[in-house]
């Protein structure tokens, strides 16, 4: 049986006739720069995560470069983060002239090790940019106990973990990417929140930074030809922005629908790898649905065996940032980050959206199984 990884037609007919009303509202408005759809999409989004702002942008690079200008990181500032993410998160860091610093991860849930970030923090650090990977939330209590400390900002990447939980403190239950000074979100398609396209969007509780932020992405102007700065041409596209505002009714219920599936593969992976632990603070979004092996050569043979038989894989992520050519003037090498090392040589993902079927996840499984007794041609 052949399974996809993400099988993006699969929840489009339950919300086709809305979906496809809400773009026609738009053609009919032809309003297609901002407008009240983004406006409409940013209250819901912001509100939906008990956030006081949302700014819409053309998608979560250009969120992430933006938030990092508007909340005070600079030339010359030391920005730490994690090696084991998509290259989107330290680029950016770069591009706005500070200088990505990667501390180590934790074996459990791939997240940054606050330890490792501790022993990072020098007179030059400005921030820390947690990336809640995969879904699974960073241990938010002990980053912002650090950030309070040392007076750091915190930049939440939250691209692959919206509708993601995290009960600060022990108490209160707060939504990923509302709990730094800022949160970015990227709606890439394959997201949990996915547009027919590109697009993400920038939550902060802080009026100046939402000020600044809604300059950045319009060229840096207040008034249409002032410019007070200089800015990018990053709005969240109206269509989109549509699109979006529908797909926001239905994502809890797709939350849902992918910790059943979790569950699932979990119950019938049980003593064959190591599966996602989830920790009683927190709620995994399931963007991503990764495994890990006992050794290389094991998860190396999964892939192949599993792209044999037509079941789609993917290893996120096969090299480190702290090893890419791209960092290679960062001194960074093999055994700096020893977790982190480990982990990219023996995590695999495996196909993950809300409407899985119980067929579908026992071919998965049964593959995965197969794959350890079974030489890969």
């Amino acid at each position: 049986m052949k399974v996809p990884m993400v099988d993006m037609l699969a929840g489009y007919p339950p919300i086709k006739d809305e979906i496809e009303a809400a773009v026609k509202n738009v053609f009919n408005k032809a309003h297609f720069i901002l407008g009240e759809d983004v406006a409409k999409f940013e209250k819901d989004f912001a509100a939906h995560n008990g956030a006081k702002y949302c700014v819409g942008v053309a998608n979560g690079t250009d969120a992430l470069r933006m938030a990092y200008i508007a909340s005070g990181i600079r030339k010359g500032d030391e920005v730490i983060t994690s090696p084991f993410t998509f290259i989107a998160t330290s680029e950016t860091i770069s591009q706005v002239g500070a200088v990505p610093v990667f501390a180590d991860i934790d074996p459990v849930t791939f997240n940054l090790d606050p330890k490792s970030v501790e022993k990072k923090i020098t007179k030059k650090t400005r921030a820390i940019v947690p990336v809640h990977l995969y879904g699974m939330p960073c241990d938010m209590d002990a980053i912002m106990a650090l950030a309070k400390k040392h007076n750091l900002i915190v930049v939440e990447d939250t691209a692959q973990a919206f509708t993601g939980k995290y009960k600060l403190g022990g108490k209160d239950w707060k939504y990923l990417g509302t709990m730094g000074h800022c949160g970015t979100f990227s709606f890439f398609p394959a997201k949990n929140l996915g547009a027919f396209g590109d697009g993400g969007a920038v939550l902060t509780n802080d009026e100046n930074i939402h000020a600044t932020l809604i300059q950045l992405r319009n060229h840096g102007s207040k008034v249409r030809y002032h410019h007070e700065m200089e800015g990018f041409n990053s709005r969240l596209d109206t269509v989109q922005a549509a699109i979006l505002s529908i797909r926001l009714r239905h994502v809890e219920k797709w939350t849902e629908m992918r910790a059943k599936v979790a569950a699932k593969y979990a119950e019938q992976l049980k003593g064959v790898c190591v599966t996602p632990v989830v920790p009683a603070n927190a709620r995994h979004s399931f963007n991503y649905y990764t495994i890990r092996f006992d050794s290389k050569a094991k998860r190396d043979n999964a892939q192949k065996y599993l792209t044999e038989v037509g079941i789609a894989n993917q290893i996120y992520y096969p090299i480190a940032l702290h090893l890419q050519e791209a960092y290679k003037h960062l001194g960074g090498k093999k055994g700096d980050l020893p977790v982190c090392d480990a982990v990219m040589d023996t995590v695999f993902s495996l196909p993950m959206y809300p409407e899985l079927t119980d067929e579908q996840i026992k071919a998965v499984t049964d593959a995965v199984k197969t794959s350890l007794s079974v030489t890969a041609k």
